[in-house]
């Protein structure tokens, strides 16, 4: 008997890191509105899914989406 499965496991496991924006774009600068860093969540991949103002709204995005946040140190 054979039984198919995806050979990608799935993760709901998403990472927060802090960067600076004078590493972003002009364009995502202007919309900081004066603040030095800003949070951003990213996947298992690497893909960054989200950019928020600070680490506790990063968090809660991700639970409210169902994945489970670990800071990136």
């Amino acid at each position: 008997m054979e039984t198919p499965f995806d050979s990608e496991p799935k993760s709901n496991i998403v990472y927060v890191k802090t960067i600076d924006v004078s590493d972003l774009p002009r364009d995502v600068q202007e919309q900081a509105e004066g603040l030095d860093q800003l949070y951003a969540v990213h996947d298992a991949q690497g893909t960054q899914i989200a950019l928020v103002a600070d680490r506790k709204m990063a968090f809660v995005l991700a639970r409210q989406n169902d994945l489970a946040p670990q800071a990136v140190h």
